[in-house]
């Protein structure tokens, strides 16, 4: 069955294997590593791992280049693999404003759900009414309870109540959906902080996982969002947005080589059950063309 990746990467796909093509067909040279050069910086592959494909290109000894290219995209997710949370766990999902959180954190719940885990939705964007509301519509659709304060002004205390209601309902996993927030707003950032040792000071039988929403058609410019937030929380994974749109689909190495962010998921889609597990080995076999079998 042809996987909605696949078909999201379709037309980066096609442009990888065009130049890949050219590069068999004409050998290598400056002109044909030029064209395949330009078309990995266009996929957001970003420029230092493009030129390190190029360079082993260069210098291969065989034909065999996507195989080549693969096994070296193979070695960037592989030297960061994700850490798996024990149960019971938190997630905290943090983001920019737009790219997706609070679907995100609904379409987890949901994926948590299907597993047979008790999952429990904290609404902590205190901020944007619009976010408890969608939250309370996807927690009533998918029957996940949610904890929520419409009156709160400080999310910390929504967690800690949250939290309170997992210890004593006993649910093995916690989605906390948070508000919103830009480097610039130092305030906001700082209160990342105060979020985790909400968590962690208080609630130290769960395993706390901060997780970043990213909208992967901004391309290269969602790095710098990822970094910013790097300066005020760590980061244990991320969430690749809006994979069914303008996505290229390169970001992923950046986040892995740069960052040392692993993904976790993907979303493909605007339905609760868009949601897909990362697997670094479908995932590159989608970029470049090459069946999973």
């Amino acid at each position: 069955m042809i996987s909605k990746l696949f078909n999201a990467l379709a037309k980066t796909r096609k442009s990888i294997a065009d130049s890949f093509n050219i590069l068999q067909k004409n050998k290598v040279s400056s002109e044909t590593l030029d064209i395949l050069e330009s078309t990995l910086i266009s996929a957001d592959i970003g420029v230092d791992t493009t030129s390190e494909i190029i360079n082993l290109i260069k210098t291969s000894s065989g034909d065999n280049y996507i195989q080549y290219v693969k096994d070296y995209m193979l070695s960037i997710l592989n030297s960061n693999k994700l850490d798996t949370q024990s149960l019971p766990f938190v997630k905290l999902i943090v983001g920019v404003n737009g790219t997706g959180k609070t679907t995100t954190a609904a379409k987890l719940a949901y994926y948590y759900k299907l597993k047979g885990n008790d999952v429990l939705l904290v609404a902590a964007d205190t901020y944007r009414a619009a976010a408890l509301d969608q939250l309370e519509i996807w927690s009533n659709r998918i029957d996940v309870r949610l904890i929520s304060n419409q009156s709160a002004k400080d999310p910390s205390s929504v967690i800690y109540d949250g939290m309170n209601a997992s210890n004593s309902q006993d649910s093995k996993i916690v989605i906390i959906d948070t508000a919103g927030r830009l480097h610039t707003n130092k305030n906001l950032m700082l209160e990342l902080e105060k979020m985790k040792r909400i968590i962690l000071d208080n609630f130290g039988n769960y395993s706390l996982g901060t997780m970043v929403t990213i909208d992967s058609t901004l391309g290269q410019n969602s790095l710098y969002q990822a970094k910013e937030f790097l300066n005020y929380i760590d980061i244990n994974s991320a969430t690749l947005t809006k994979m069914d749109g303008t996505a290229k689909g390169g970001i992923v190495f950046g986040l892995n080589k740069e960052l040392n962010i692993p993904v976790e998921f993907l979303g493909i889609g605007e339905n609760i059950e868009d949601l897909e597990k990362f697997d670094y080995n479908h995932y590159i076999n989608s970029l470049l063309d090459i069946s999973d079998g």
